[in-house]
């Protein structure tokens, strides 16, 4: 089974060093990278370049003009040729055994994608925490969000499954993992991966990390979730008509995070970190 790594890239040719290391030392050896540079200036080209240059494995491609994060991946998607895929963001990195470990996971043909937990480092990819609030979600739900990210890095899906049905957003700037994730989670079973496979960096330039993009974010990610409830048929939430809600994220986590919700949380991540150990 043949997985195609996505990156869409910006201007992290510096970074993109660890992540190239990460793929390269990979357990599982059938893949390629698809490599989308969204109009990143000269130097930071042929960097990437330099760097890829002897592998045969490493496809680099080039946007026309600069097109933002939601067409970047939508072409990488499109120029994929494996059977599965799952993308990674140039400053982050791969554990060893991410790929092998998520192929394993497609144990039968009604899963259509995998997500696991994932580390929170520092700019120099030193592992800090663990993210706190990865888990299993219960499927099929019409009214799952993925409001408290329990769906996250590292996530990979079937190409078919996405590229023969939906596509990103590529108006969106931001938030467009969300619209991913969300647009499969209608599609079939996702299964978690009780084990950390991604390094998340958090630096001054990453763009969650850009406190002048904050309000940008959130409108993106209302949008995605506006997106959501009208593919779904969702007219009226939690007895609001959605025409009304101005803040989605806020007014959809506040709903959805009672104390008693918490609560039954709690007590799947540690049955879940149970299973883990044992």
């Amino acid at each position: 089974m043949k997985f195609s790594i996505l990156v869409a890239h910006f201007n992290n040719a510096v970074y993109f060093k660890d992540c190239y290391e990460s793929i390269i030392q990979q357990t599982y050896t059938d893949w390629e990278v698809i490599i989308v540079d969204d109009c990143s200036e000269k130097q930071e080209k042929d960097a990437l370049r330099e760097l890829i240059r002897n592998d045969k494995r490493f496809f680099l491609y080039e946007n026309e003009k600069n097109r933002g994060v939601g067409y970047t991946k939508n072409k990488c998607i499109k120029l994929a040729t494996g059977d599965l895929c799952g993308f990674v963001d140039p400053d982050d990195a791969l554990t060893h055994d991410a790929l092998e470990k998520s192929i394993k996971a497609y144990s039968n043909q009604n899963i259509i994608g995998t997500y696991s937990r994932f580390y929170i480092c520092d700019e120099h990819l030193t592992v800090k925490k663990l993210f706190p609030h990865s888990g299993r979600i219960k499927n099929g739900s019409k009214f799952f969000f993925n409001i408290n990210f329990e769906i996250a890095h590292f996530f990979t899906f079937k190409r078919d499954q996405f590229i023969n049905w939906n596509t990103i957003d590529e108006c969106l700037s931001s938030s467009v993992d969300q619209d991913l994730y969300l647009k499969l989670y209608e599609r079939g079973e996702l299964v978690f991966i009780n084990k950390s496979l991604y390094l998340y960096r958090i630096h001054s330039q990453g763009v969650s990390q850009n406190k002048g993009k904050k309000e940008k974010l959130y409108r993106n990610w209302h949008q995605v979730l506006y997106n959501t409830l009208t593919r779904r048929g969702i007219k009226v939430l939690y007895n609001t008509d959605i025409q009304q809600i101005s803040r989605l994220p806020d007014f959809i986590f506040k709903k959805q995070n009672t104390l008693i919700s918490r609560f039954f949380r709690k007590i799947t991540r540690t049955i879940d970190n149970f299973y883990r150990e044992v």
